[in-house]
């Protein structure tokens, strides 16, 4: 079992930057792809971005891309997002993922373990 804890969420303004991170606890020694995907009021959850195990692929949603970075740190089992040039439609809870295989899957669906999400929310 992966317990999953995010953090950094909050309320900013559009064009703003924040930082979330994830650390994960329990039998983190497999290797793990690390997620983040997104659910506005309303709307179903959507992939952000994703990250294998060894850091050297990474996909993003085409919503993010060139905005979002998504970063791992395996010593720490840590996992972040810098979200930079933010805008209103990137308020939802953001959630962290991960699962124990290779790759870097973009369906909610692939993942079996996830953190208690994290809001983030951004003025006009």
């Amino acid at each position: 079992q992966v317990q999953l804890v995010e953090s950094g969420g909050g309320l900013v303004k559009a064009g703003d930057s924040l930082r979330l991170s994830c650390a994960a606890s329990g039998r983190t020694s497999s290797p793990y792809v690390r997620a983040w995907f997104r659910q506005a009021p309303g709307k179903e959850r959507e992939f952000v971005a994703a990250i294998s195990w060894s850091g050297g692929e990474t996909r993003y949603a085409d919503s993010v891309k060139g905005r979002f970075t998504i970063s791992r740190d395996n010593a720490k089992n840590t996992v972040a997002l810098q979200m930079n040039s933010l805008k209103p439609e990137d308020t939802a809870v953001y959630y962290c993922a991960a699962d124990r295989r290779f790759g870097v899957p973009v369906v909610a669906g692939e993942y079996n373990y996830w953190g208690q999400g994290t809001q983030v929310t951004v003025s006009s």
